[in-house]
């Protein structure tokens, strides 16, 4: 009997940990089902609070990342993306990868694990969720409240922020 409150104690503690992942019950069912969760994931607050131990690659497009990006964040895109294009980084540097959700962020933290990269992290909700959560993002001028919304469709999950499309 005790070992059975043991049991349902921690899946309870588990479905809280990914329930607090993100705000939006829509959002968080809709990434759900996008997201394969093949890879460590990491929620827009614990990013935010150990941001300064993070390296953050953004996995958007050029033009996408121009209009904002996380702080530092260092743009490595999608279409084109090769791990022997990064910069040198150590194997065991902590890296979080993000892009507007969070699923071409997945496929490319994916490559980097695959790569032999052991901490590696999938920013869940991606910059939409950092965005919607309140956390500052830049662009080459400095703080800006624009986001990059990819399309009408995507842009639906972003809550806080000027969309941009283009």
């Amino acid at each position: 009997m005790k070992r059975k409150g043991i049991i349902v104690a921690g899946l309870l503690l588990l479905a809280m940990a990914g329930y607090s992942q993100v705000k939006s019950g829509a959002f968080r069912l809709m990434l759900k089902g996008l997201l394969r969760h093949s890879v460590p994931e990491i929620d827009a607050t614990a990013a935010a609070r150990d941001s300064s131990s993070i390296l953050f690659l953004d996995a958007r497009e050029p033009r996408e990342y121009a209009v904002s990006h996380l702080n530092g964040a260092i743009p490595v895109g999608y279409d084109h993306f090769e791990v022997k294009d990064l910069p040198p980084i150590g194997k065991g540097q902590r890296i979080v990868v993000y892009c507007s959700v969070g699923y071409r962020s997945e496929k490319i933290s994916e490559q980097l694990l695959a790569a032999g990269f052991t901490q590696v992290s999938n920013l869940y909700g991606g910059i939409f969720e950092w965005v919607n959560r309140g956390y500052p993002v830049y662009n080459a001028q400095g703080p800006t409240q624009e986001v990059h919304a990819f399309d009408r469709s995507w842009g639906i999950w972003l809550n806080k922020g000027k969309k941009v499309y283009h």
